[in-house]
């Protein structure tokens, strides 16, 4: 018996885009049967000509609560979700007070979270100098993946951590089958830019790019290839890989049969620097937004498959952070707000370049699933979960920053037309946003590893 039915005549499914009618009974896909197939009696959502298609999956999304709520929060980061079509979040253990670096700490997340998310949730744990009697709890407790940094972080409570860490933390991981996901740029070739750009004007982006050279990236993916393979058992992932310098070393350690992924990011797909305007902070990441050559070249690294998949990396903090008023490129916060833009940012450039529904399904939806362990999501398949999108491949709109649902407004994307508006997303088989607005209670649960 099928509670609801959802049915389209552009619905994205393993075997292509065709008409279909999606069964759903218990939150779960029961069937994926023919366009007219309906069982009596059951509710039919008729989407027609929109397309449906998985819910998008971002593994890489910055909530900052407990302790930084002010920055986002989980009511803010999942309502933003569902209006983009993003059915499921994997919270970073960063900027959250305390940081997920212990059992305790995830116990007090999971308890600020509880009952204010309209998306379904997981959660990283932190690879940090002083926790590796940790680890093997956390991921016995279920967090999805392990996220580290190589270089400070930005918050004084997640330290950064070396080779030495690194060595024995994928011990515990590659054990327990989680993944360590690695913000990868070594300090050595930051330290050596730091003196030429000492006589430039911080308001400059130019300064700001070159301060954070590609050599960072690119040493520091080398140094986790070599990892990687003496640690057969481990799975590293480099998280928003900026650098197309990375690249060829990325493709010949796959070839090799290491087990190494990276991801990139909408905003190093979109931009370019030779467009970011000076004393414009809402552009400042890290690694920074690079040239436009090194923009394409990433783009074929996702298309050939060197690069696993897109998430956001959203990342907001509140105004002042960002240092707007006075332009500083180098006393800013580093991170971009963009969670419900990822889908819309992403169809435009792919829609430009050739790209289709499908490569836009495995890019952000069953890559990001799999990364985390979340077999049962990302694909409309009989036994997965009910989460889709309904959505306008061909209407545009114009982004306005004070019009999204994250908490800040400030975004890079701010009066950008783009492509694809999102009608309709389901979560668990449930409406959670429709047509502008949310449902009236979140339903979202909680994502645990085993």
């Amino acid at each position: 018996m099928s509670d609801m039915v959802f049915r389209g005549r552009r619905v994205v499914t393993p075997d292509g885009v065709r008409p279909a009618s999606v069964h759903v009974a218990g939150g779960v896909i029961a069937d994926v049967a023919g366009w007219d197939e309906l069982p009596a009696g059951a509710p039919v959502v008729d989407a027609g000509e929109l397309v449906v298609m998985p819910g998008l999956v971002d593994s890489h999304v910055h909530v900052n609560e407990p302790g930084r709520t002010e920055w986002e929060g989980f009511a803010s980061a999942t309502r933003a979700a569902a209006a983009g079509g993003i059915t499921t979040i994997v919270d970073m253990p960063l900027n959250s007070i305390p940081a997920t670096t212990t059992v305790a700490a995830l116990e007090a997340k999971l308890a600020a979270a509880e009952g204010k998310c309209w998306v379904d949730v997981g959660f990283h744990g932190g690879v940090v100098p002083d926790n590796r009697g940790e680890l093997a709890a956390l991921c016995r407790r279920g967090v999805l993946g392990f996220k580290c940094f190589l270089v400070p972080s930005g918050v004084d409570e997640f330290g950064h951590v070396g080779e030495a860490e690194l060595g024995p933390a994928l011990d515990v991981l590659g054990d327990a089958g989680v993944p360590l996901l690695v913000h990868a740029e070594l300090e050595g070739p930051i330290a050596a830019a730091a003196e030429a750009v000492l006589a430039m004007s911080p308001y400059r982006y130019l300064t700001y790019l070159r301060s954070r050279p590609p050599a960072a990236e690119d040493q520091a993916i080398a140094m986790l290839i070599g990892l990687a393979r003496e640690r057969r058992g481990a799975r590293v992932h480099v998280v928003h890989c900026a650098s197309s310098g990375a690249l060829g070393l990325l493709s010949a350690a796959r070839q090799e049969g290491v087990a190494i992924g990276a991801e990139t990011c909408p905003h190093y797909l979109h931009f370019a620097a030779e467009e970011v305007p000076d004393r414009a902070t809402e552009y400042k990441c890290a690694p920074p937004i690079r040239e436009a050559d090194n923009r394409e070249a990433l783009w074929g690294g996702i298309a050939g498959g060197v690069l696993d998949m897109v998430v956001s990396d959203h990342s907001p903090c509140t105004p002042d952070l960002k240092k707007r008023d006075s332009g500083d490129f180098m006393a800013a916060w580093g991170g971009i707000a963009s969670l419900q833009l990822t889908l819309p940012v992403m169809w435009s450039e792919m829609r430009r370049r050739g790209h289709g529904l499908a490569q836009l399904v495995a890019w952000m939806c069953r890559a990001p699933a799999e990364l985390v362990g979340l077999r049962h999501k990302g694909a409309i398949a009989r036994g997965n979960d009910a989460d889709f999108t309904i959505w306008d491949p061909d209407a545009r709109f114009e982004v306005r920053g004070d019009a999204l649902q994250h908490r800040s407004p400030l975004t890079p994307y701010d009066g950008e037309s783009l492509s694809g508006v999102v009608d309709t997303t389901i979560v668990g088989g449930q409406i959670a946003y429709r047509q502008g607005a949310h449902a009236a209670q979140p339903t979202g649960r909680f994502l645990m590893r085993g």
